[in-house]
């Protein structure tokens, strides 16, 4: 495909987002040369990256070119993944999948969720900014300005899951505007099922006040898959809670027990208890409870004391999601060749295997939820958990799957150092727990 070719198919593929409401888009490790060598074998190559969070800056001042915009920032990061590609970056030779290569092909690119700052009037400087204002940002920078291209010559699919900002615009929130139905605003929600579910799409009409909005949300979850050389990729919005896990079992149900099957979603594995919907009477999103009700599943644990050194938020939010959490671990054990599991909404570049030794996990589940399930986090451009204040920092990953062997290399790129960073491999195989 030429150049001219390469961007007539970019503008058709912006037409084409806009048209269907989408809107209403150098180098290697340090100073240690690269040496290149010849792919071995094909490979499934991604990118992934999470919590862009258009519709605020960065800040403190001072840090990223002092207050930088989420378009300046986001654009940043989307012109050093096109120089990967478009400069054949060495990857590093860390023995990993296709160790010491160039970087070529990408297969897709895969955002997470929180691609618009909920509207709370606490950002600076789109005070209140609404989805319907800030989505279009989004759209124009991932859908036309990321142009990796597939083995095939053409753009890479952008696929998505919604996070916990997307979400708390589309239903309300208990900080104004959102805690009105007039504040409501599901438009960057909307968005994202769509691209992900063309065929059966939703409007912003079904969220038109927090009773229909509640509703609309309850039957319409995302959840939906993509098979890419032998591997099924599956897309979750927010956490496998109790209404997603079934329709997980019956896109699962198609696929065999040993093909190898990772999980992309927002929350980390213990999802943070504020997600979880309010056990108090009567269960709503209220500034006097704080929960969210971006799960369906009512909180379980509000009559129980928190536990220290847990002390992340203060009262019954401080309790961590045991309950829920072993729900979703007794579901797991269900589907071994559920081998991967990659999240946002946390913010930073990391690799672990769940249920954890810390105090949110395994130390409440106990020996019997073991399921050694291997899990990757990422960091977000604009508010990353170290790089919102260490820039050098920053970065997404590029994940590379060798689905013969069954093994996948997840490698750290620090976007604004031009450098590599951290990476791990790990076995596709199913799990033994």
């Amino acid at each position: 495909m030429n150049v001219h070719k390469r961007r007539q198919a970019y503008a058709s593929l912006t037409a084409a987002v806009l048209f269907s409401g989408l809107v209403a888009g150098c180098g290697s490790s340090g100073s240690t040369p690269v040496v290149l060598t010849s792919t071995p074998t094909p490979v499934t190559t991604f990118v992934y990256t999470s919590d862009a969070h258009y519709g605020i800056k960065r800040l403190p001042a001072g840090i990223f070119s002092g207050y930088s915009s989420a378009q300046q920032v986001n654009g940043a990061m989307i012109t050093e993944m096109n120089r990967l590609q478009l400069s054949h970056v060495g990857l590093p030779n860390d023995g990993g999948v296709n160790s010491a290569s160039a970087f070529s092909a990408v297969d897709f690119v895969v955002e997470t969720g929180d691609a618009v700052n909920r509207s709370d009037g606490n950002v600076y400087p789109y005070k209140n900014a609404p989805a319907t204002a800030v989505w279009p940002q989004f759209v124009v920078d991932y859908f036309t300005r990321i142009n990796l291209l597939n083995s095939s010559g053409t753009k890479a699919p952008i696929w998505m899951t919604p996070g916990n900002h997307d979400v708390s615009n589309a239903i309300g929130f208990y900080k104004a505007p959102l805690n009105a139905d007039a504040g409501i605003d599901a438009t960057s929600y909307v968005g994202i099922y769509n691209l992900m579910n063309p065929a059966a799409t939703i409007s912003n009409a079904s969220f038109t006040t927090a009773a229909t909005a509640a509703a609309t949300y309850a039957k319409k979850r995302l959840v939906t898959s993509r098979d890419v050389n032998g591997v099924h990729f599956l897309f979750v919005g927010m956490w496998p809670d109790s209404v997603s896990r079934p329709l997980i079992d019956a896109d699962l149900a198609k696929v065999p027990d040993t093909t190898p099957v990772i999980l992309f979603t927002h929350d980390q594995p213990d999802a943070e208890s504020k997600h979880f919907t309010n056990p108090a009477t009567p269960f709503t999103i209220n500034s006097t409870n704080m929960f969210e009700n971006l799960l369906s599943d009512t909180f379980a644990e509000a009559t129980l004391t928190p536990p220290t050194p847990y002390s992340d938020v203060a009262g019954t939010l401080a309790i961590p999601s045991i309950k829920e959490q072993q729900a979703f671990v007794t579901w797991l054990k269900t589907h071994k060749n559920i081998v991967a599991y990659f999240h946002g909404n946390s913010n930073k570049n990391e690799y672990y295997t769940y249920p954890t030794t810390d105090t949110t996990s395994s130390a409440y589940l106990g020996a019997a939820y073991a399921v050694n399930l291997n899990v990757f986090r990422v960091d977000s451009p604009m508010k990353g958990d170290i790089s919102s204040t260490d820039p050098t920092k920053l970065s997404f990953q590029v994940v590379q799957i060798d689905s013969d062997k069954k093994l996948m290399t997840v490698r750290e790129y620090l976007w604004n150092t031009k450098a590599w960073g951290a990476s791990k491999t790990v076995s596709l195989a199913p799990r033994a727990l």
